[in-house]
């Protein structure tokens, strides 16, 4: 299993980013995929989640509802992170994680490297 972010960087407040995430060695079609982000003195946190299914069922943390979106690619086997309105507080490493969906997103051990987000003027 093979999960890369990229598409990090330094963007002022109110900016857009978007994050990808390119995964291999696995059926990417058969999971459910995450993106998780852990800031400096943090523990890590979930953020978004998207289903497997075909109705793309999403999950995401109260603090980015109405700012991020999570989409997938199954034909590419890329998931990604729209993220609007930035604020200071989404400064973070961003995740990409592999998991499976019960009544809600589980995570998995699986994990990329990170892509750094950083929101400052």
């Amino acid at each position: 299993v093979q999960l890369v972010e990229s598409g990090g960087g330094l963007v002022q407040p109110g900016g857009s980013l978007r994050l990808s995430c390119a995964a291999s060695g696995f059926t990417f079609s058969s999971y459910a995929m995450g993106w998780f982000r852990q800031a400096p003195g943090k523990e890590r946190e979930f953020v978004a989640a998207i289903t497997n299914w075909s109705s793309g069922r999403t999950s995401y943390v109260n603090s980015v509802k109405g700012r991020f979106t999570i989409s997938r690619d199954n034909a590419e086997n890329m998931v990604y992170l729209e993220m609007n309105s930035l604020k200071p507080e989404d400064t973070a490493v961003y995740y990409c994680n592999r998991g499976s969906w019960g009544l809600s997103y589980s995570s998995s051990g699986y994990w990329g490297q990170g892509t750094q987000v950083t929101v400052s003027s």
